[in-house]
C-alpha cells in the first residue's frame, strides 16, 4: 500500500484544486488524510483507487459516503491489527 500526496490524488481523479479534495471530505465524498509527517498528509492509494471506481461506475453521492464509511472503518480495523 502506498500513501499519496494530494497532488498525485488529484491527478488520479482529474481534480484541478486542493479545495475541490478538502470539499469532498467536507462533504463526505472523500476519505480524510493521514498524518504522514509533522506537517504533510496524505491518502493511502487503495482508498483513492476505490472512490474513482465508484465514480467511474455511477454510483450516487450517497451510496459513495457509505462507500467513505466503509473505508474509514477498514483503516480503523488495521490500526486495531496493529
Amino acid at each position: 500500500m502506498a500513501i499519496w500526496r494530494i497532488d498525485t490524488c488529484k491527478a488520479e481523479a482529474g481534480y484541478r484544486s486542493n479545495a475541490s479534495i478538502y470539499n469532498l471530505i467536507r462533504d463526505g465524498l472523500w476519505t480524510k488524510p493521514v498524518p504522514i509527517g509533522q506537517r504533510s498528509v496524505g491518502w493511502p492509494d487503495d482508498e483513492v483507487r476505490a472512490l474513482c471506481a465508484a465514480r467511474i461506475a455511477g454510483k450516487t453521492d450517497d451510496e459513495i459516503r457509505e462507500l467513505v464509511k466503509r473505508l474509514h472503518s477498514k483503516r480503523a480495523e488495521l490500526l486495531q491489527a496493529v
